[in-house]
């Protein structure tokens, strides 16, 4: 161990850096310009909301004002939206600053987190933070979640528990029923934290949703984000709805003006554009239906509830590398998925030529 290392925070040697999808700017550099198929990130083809476009132009001339500190247009605007009140609403610089924001308040070394296996990095990252125990619940054999492993691995120390739905970056979902039966099991001293960055895309009547009821007994804290279905993930928006009594904790360590007045005004136009939401739903589901080819010449697909869908190859790195030579952008590299690519649906002409991309590579293989 060198010197440096010695010197840093025992708990920040555990986290890996987040490993992000190839921005625009590598990408251009990378491929010289070239048009690319980005399809790594999850991002939104149809592009951002007009109404959040216009809501920019309208506001750069004030950009030499700081932003509401409280983000109180945009949180009313949310409240209004799921039928809570304002300060039940709490606005972060993404989903990933309210997750850390929870972790630095609720969590003390030598708590425990329960998270699911696999599932989106951050989670473990905040308990790692704050020097808290991470373990790991595997899903079932079909990347559904298995109510009663949660269960059974609950402690004395355990603090939060972690659920993705739809899950990242398996696709799937947890019902209402199950994450009833959760709730009525678990002991009080257990936050569940809902990660429903997905759940605007997703299909199935049986899942949990955000509701007021959902979060009026203190226990829940709901996740969402304007990086998917709203296409604002270049302006980091996201946002959690919980009892007010927990963000009156949040709020001593959360920094002021950490959402910016651009963000803040795009993201509560967005809202407002159902036509924009309709668009993406429906561009989605058109992508999905496409890639049910690739069952048809042996690949599993994973039924997914969310904008992306999870391909076993057999070996995702070499499959990330062929697709990354005909100039497509995937991921690869989950743990426990390592047979498996992760693609985001794009455009009806991006999708087509990924999947025939696929479709070669498959006859070459077999």
């Amino acid at each position: 161990m060198t010197t440096l290392a010695r010197q840093v925070r025992a708990a920040i040697l555990q986290i890996q850096p987040y490993v992000a999808g190839l921005s625009d700017d590598t990408v251009r550099q990378q491929f010289g310009g070239q048009a690319v198929v980005k399809l790594n990130s999850n991002e939104n083809a149809v592009g951002p909301s007009r109404l959040a476009i216009e809501a920019i132009l309208s506001e750069l001339e004030q950009i030499h004002h700081y932003p509401d500190p409280s983000s109180d247009l945009l949180r009313q605007a949310i409240a209004e939206f799921h039928g809570v009140q304002r300060d039940q609403v709490l606005v972060g610089n993404g989903s990933d600053e309210v997750i850390r924001l929870i972790s630095e308040t609720f969590l003390s070394e030598g708590d425990e987190v329960l998270v699911p296996a696999p599932t989106f990095s951050q989670y473990q990252a905040g308990a790692f933070l704050m020097g808290a125990t991470v373990r790991r619940i595997p899903l079932s054999q079909d990347f559904q979640y298995d109510v009663d492993a949660f269960l059974s691995a609950v402690t004395n120390r355990t603090k939060l528990l972690y659920l993705c739905s739809p899950n990242n970056p398996t696709g799937t979902v947890v019902s209402q029923h199950a994450l009833s039966r959760l709730l009525a099991q678990l002991p009080s001293h257990v936050f569940v934290v809902l990660d429903f960055a997905y759940n605007d895309y997703a299909r199935d009547e049986t899942r949990a949703v955000l509701t007021p009821k959902l979060v009026e007994g203190g226990r829940v804290i709901a996740l969402q984000t304007f990086s998917k279905l709203y296409g604002l993930a270049g302006l980091r928006v996201g946002y959690a709805v919980a009892s007010a009594a927990i963000w009156d904790y949040v709020h001593r360590i959360r920094e002021p003006f950490n959402v910016n007045r651009l963000a803040q005004r795009a993201a509560a136009a967005a809202l407002m554009d159902d036509q924009h939401r309709t668009l993406s739903r429906l561009l989605c589901e058109r992508g999905m239906d496409m890639y049910g080819r690739l069952a048809d010449v042996g690949y599993v697909v994973i039924p997914s509830q969310a904008n992306f869908v999870s391909v076993r190859t057999g070996d995702g790195e070499r499959t990330y590398q062929q697709l990354l030579q005909e100039g497509i952008l995937v991921r690869k590299g989950f743990a426990g998925m390592e047979e498996y690519v992760r693609i985001t649906m794009g455009l009806e002409e991006e999708n087509e030529q990924c999947i025939l991309a696929l479709l070669r590579l498959s006859t070459v293989s077999s």
